[in-house]
């Protein structure tokens, strides 16, 4: 064991004193909106909530889960990331594997890698990528919201530089025993690669849950809307209707901030969720699949 130098050991203090720093800054935002969502209806409407609720109640989540609209984005969001992380991770899996084998195994693994790549810094523009998905009749559709993002570029080249790093020994092994290129991929890389697969299925589903442009965009109906649109509108708008007389009773005792609270809260609070499992992954999967030997 070396011992550390003083230097060393400021070093280390004033890191991870500025770390400690950064993740409270990253944390304060959300603690007060969490505050909010709990506080009265005076308090939140005056502006008196900084970190902890005033005025403790539980009335804005009552109403929020109450709402229709609500509840009904919320299932559309549900859908969309189920399917649309199922649908990117294969497409990703089964992209990534021929374009980290070598040229001369496969001839126009250059051409291919150069073609995706070009999408990366170009793209056809908003309208014309609107006509497409109108012409093709997915308005209103939850393939509106799936398609267009089914093969993100940049979580391609992750995996196959993943793919490039584990041992060649294993796939000809493979080979020798008969598999073809399918039953090696699933059966072979596919186990060896669980740490990056992690990593981009977290990607997949924090894009798929935050996104809310393209549900404006590409929804004309607002009960179409995933939930990340259906609160943007909310919060632009500022508009909160009560349908029943029992609503239009809670919206006496609550205020709109402390229900925008509420909804913002519950609508990270998934992947808050899911977070801490793949959390592990996380590091080792960015690393090893952004190395290139």
């Amino acid at each position: 064991m070396v011992k550390a130098s003083f230097g060393r050991k400021l070093f280390l203090g004033f890191d991870y004193s500025f770390m400690i720093v950064l993740a409270l800054l990253c944390m304060f935002p959300l603690i007060h909106v969490l505050a909010v969502s709990f506080s009265s209806n005076s308090a939140a409407s005056a502006g008196l909530v900084s970190l902890w609720p005033v005025g403790f109640n539980l009335k804005s989540y009552e109403f929020v889960l109450q709402k229709e609209e609500f509840l009904r984005s919320v299932g559309v969001s549900v859908q969309r990331v189920v399917l649309g992380s199922l649908i990117q991770m294969l497409l990703i899996v089964i992209t990534a594997y021929p374009l980290s084998m070598e040229v001369t195994r496969f001839r126009l693994r250059t051409a291919y890698a150069w073609y995706f790549l070009i999408t990366i810094l170009f793209g056809g523009g908003l309208i014309p990528t609107y006509m497409v998905i109108k012409d093709m009749g997915m308005l209103d559709t939850i393939w509106a919201l799936l398609i267009p993002s089914a093969v993100p570029v940049f979580s391609v080249v992750l995996l196959l530089n993943f793919y490039r790093g584990l041992p060649k020994e294993l796939e000809e092994a493979a080979f020798i025993d008969g598999a073809n290129h399918l039953r090696t991929l699933f059966s072979i890389i596919l186990p060896l690669s669980l740490p990056a697969i992690a990593t981009l299925l977290l990607f997949s589903m924090v894009g798929h849950w935050n996104a809310w442009f393209d549900g404006l965009l590409y929804m004309n109906r607002p009960e179409n809307y995933p939930l990340q649109s259906y609160l943007q509108t909310l919060i632009i708008n500022n508009d909160f209707k009560a349908t029943t007389a029992e609503e239009l009773q809670m919206l006496k005792s609550i205020s709109n901030r402390s229900v925008k609270a509420a909804q913002i809260f519950l609508g990270a609070l998934p992947i808050l969720l899911v977070y801490p499992f793949l959390q592990k992954y996380f590091m080792k999967g960015i690393v090893l699949g952004s190395v290139k030997e």
